[in-house]
């Protein structure tokens, strides 16, 4: 598969940062932040979860940078840390007891009801966005949003590549369904 010339970009961004270099760190970072917090937000459905777990997950890489030994593999492995990071906030949330107030408060506006301008089929391809599990949602994302492979989005997820393409499926056909009419 030919690389892009932005997965080149990351990849040498990343060589120069592993060694020292606090630009190309700094420009990663810019780069990557973005995407870190969206799929952080996929994952846990709140805008400021999303947000420190990002900033958690930036801790996590700058220590581990020196030890990625692959270029190639920092998007799923930059999506991992945070899906960890996730994970542990979610778990730190259901301890509290607070994740059911959290869970029912925040689906409903996580996307924004669709405006009156928007094309039909988008609002019907966004409200099927919003009503896909948080898995699903995540791995439709990472797979067609941020053009990783399944076993890229399996690293990222931390399951097996056969789950991620289960989850692939399930989402495509809700999402079908919803696109033609049927749900």
């Amino acid at each position: 598969m030919a690389r892009t010339k932005e997965q080149l970009l990351d990849e040498y961004l990343v060589a120069s940062a592993r060694i020292g270099d606090r630009k190309a760190f700094d420009l990663l970072a810019r780069r990557w932040q973005g995407r870190l917090v969206a799929h952080a937000w996929r994952l846990t459905g709140d805008v400021d979860l999303a947000r420190e777990a990002a900033q958690e997950g930036w801790v996590e890489i700058v220590r581990g940078l020196g030890r990625l030994r692959d270029e190639r593999a920092f998007p799923a492995w930059a999506y991992q840390i945070v899906s960890r990071r996730c994970a542990r906030q979610i778990g730190r949330l259901q301890r509290g007891r607070a994740l059911a107030a959290a869970a029912a408060a925040e689906p409903a506006e996580a996307f924004s009801a669709p405006e009156e301008g928007d094309v039909p089929a988008m609002a019907r391809l966004r409200a099927a966005l919003t009503g896909l599990p948080p898995d699903q949602r995540a791995a439709i994302a990472l797979f067609y949003l941020e053009d990783l492979g399944v076993a890229e989005v399996a690293i990222a997820l931390n399951v097996p590549a056969g789950t991620v393409k289960t989850r692939l499926m399930h989402a495509r056909r809700k999402l079908r369904a919803v696109l033609e009419g049927d749900a």
